[in-house]
């Protein structure tokens, strides 16, 4: 009895160390997943820590071109550098509005088409020499003509090559004669014609298109060899020859009532110009200054902006010139609307203004020709410009402010018919050298850049006054 008894209680002791056993590992695996866990979320700590300080220095290096505080590490900004959300907006927005128009020919628009030639400088005749059916011989049989095409197209080019002779005659006095002027010194025997010299300006001012590229396709295409060189040179010759054009255009600009003018940067020999630009409905001056003060148009023009009006942008240096009158231009002012529009579409100032512009504009172009009084347009101007908006952002003060300041030249185009309301034909006439621009990036010299603002000028004007650009290169030389 006291045996099996004694058995019992050692079954009973055994079962308790075995689950103690038990319990033991079971606990020492917890140990290991903790620690595990432990080291796991040490390294998570110092992940998030790194990416803290990352996210810190990209704010930190972001933050110059949301808020351009001025300091040592940020002087390249602009100092009108505005947040990257606003520049976005601005930026993509155009004043341009989507109709409901169908895409092509719109209903009553006047078509046109190539009209044939009375005497083609080529005539191919096709005919059938045998039956498509049964072979027969058709060669003797009469021919009937089914219709007629013209094809447009271009020869395979080639270089002309042509040889001057130059004689002269002896008198009986003993002098030489010659119908031409003598050959300099040093002077080449093979030149370039006008047709060739023509096409390069026309390729280098008109197209734009950078020397070595030019010089490629002179070759590939007409089968002539040019250097860099020979093609400077003969810009710079048609510069010169064209000074009297220009003399002329500067004259007739002079002489004109009412003149565009404009200004814009342009890089040259490394360094920061202005290019400026005067036009009318008929002339188209560009030329380049160190400075983008109004003492350039005043060394250019002199006393006779006394008697223009200056159609401009807002520009200071336009409004402290003696000009006769002034008109701002309204497209400038109704791209900053459309913009604050963006920006805070809640408020109903910007619409209100931009209804009032749009309005005035329309109403020119109803009665192109007659003069129209302003004051109901200036009188809801006032009214707009009295509006009292609630806490207006620095955009909407700047506005505003900018137009309390040119209130009496934004409805001269009213008063006047010869006024456009809006200075595009200037911005137009720089497209050529924003394109040039990025193109090349920079004008390597001052020649350079002075002969493109000159050929420049000649090709808008020929333009303006529907003249083919290539004959009035041509008539340069």
């Amino acid at each position: 009895m006291f045996f099996r008894t004694f058995t019992s209680v050692k079954e009973q002791v055994t079962d308790i160390l075995e689950a103690f056993n038990s319990l033991q590992k079971r606990l020492d695996s917890m140990n290991e997943k903790v620690d595990g866990l432990e080291t796991e979320v040490h390294q998570l700590t110092r992940a998030n820590q790194r990416l803290n300080k990352e996210n810190n220095q990209l704010k930190q290096r972001l933050s110059k071109y949301e808020t351009p505080d001025k300091n040592s590490s940020n002087s390249s900004t602009p100092p009108v550098k505005e947040n990257m959300k606003s520049e976005a907006k601005r930026r993509t927005q155009s004043l341009r509005e989507k109709s409901n128009n169908p895409i092509g020919g719109q209903s009553g628009h006047k078509g046109c088409t190539r009209e044939v030639v009375d005497n083609p400088d080529m005539i191919i005749e096709h005919h059938s020499d045998y039956c498509t059916e049964c072979g027969a011989d058709l060669s003797s049989s009469e021919s009937v003509l089914d219709y007629a095409i013209q094809e447009i197209d271009i020869p395979v080019i080639e270089p002309v090559i042509r040889e001057h002779r130059h004689y002269t005659k002896v008198c009986r006095c003993g002098c030489k004669n010659r119908s031409f002027s003598p050959r300099s010194r040093g002077g080449n025997a093979i030149v370039f014609g006008k047709n060739v010299r023509a096409l390069v300006i026309y390729y280098s001012v008109v197209q734009c298109i950078p020397y070595q590229r030019m010089q490629s396709m002179l070759k590939n295409i007409f089968g002539i060899e040019m250097s860099q060189g020979t093609m400077r040179n003969i810009i710079q010759e048609a510069r010169k020859k064209s000074e009297p054009a220009i003399a002329k255009i500067l004259q007739y600009i002079k002489d004109s009532k009412v003149v565009g003018f404009d200004e814009s940067g342009c890089y040259c020999n490394g360094r920061l110009d202005w290019s400026w630009i005067a036009q009318t409905v008929y002339y188209t001056l560009v030329f380049r200054a160190s400075g983008r003060k109004g003492q350039v148009l005043t060394d250019m023009f002199g006393d006779s902006l006394e008697n223009m009006i200056a159609v401009t942008d807002r520009h200071s240096a336009y409004f402290a010139l003696n000009f006769l009158d002034h008109q701002i231009c309204l497209a400038h002012i109704l791209r900053e609307l459309k913009y604050l529009y963006e920006v805070d579409d809640k408020q109903k100032w910007s619409v209100e203004m931009e209804n009032l512009l749009k309005d005035a504009i329309h109403t020119r172009n109803e009665s192109p020709e007659k003069r129209i009084e302003t004051k109901s347009w200036i009188e809801r101007l006032d009214n707009l410009l009295d509006w009292n908006l609630e806490k207006p952002d620095d955009k909407f003060k700047t506005l505003r402010n900018g137009l309390y300041k040119c209130r009496d030249y934004i409805f001269k185009f009213l008063e006047n018919p010869l006024v456009p309301p809006t200075n595009n034909s200037s911005e137009r006439g720089f497209r050529k050298l924003k394109v040039k621009n990025k193109i090349s990036g920079t004008f390597r010299s001052d020649d350079g850049a002075d002969a493109f603002f000159s050929l420049h000028s000649i090709v808008e004007t020929a333009t303006k006054h529907n003249q083919p650009t290539l004959e009035a290169l041509l008539a340069i030389f």
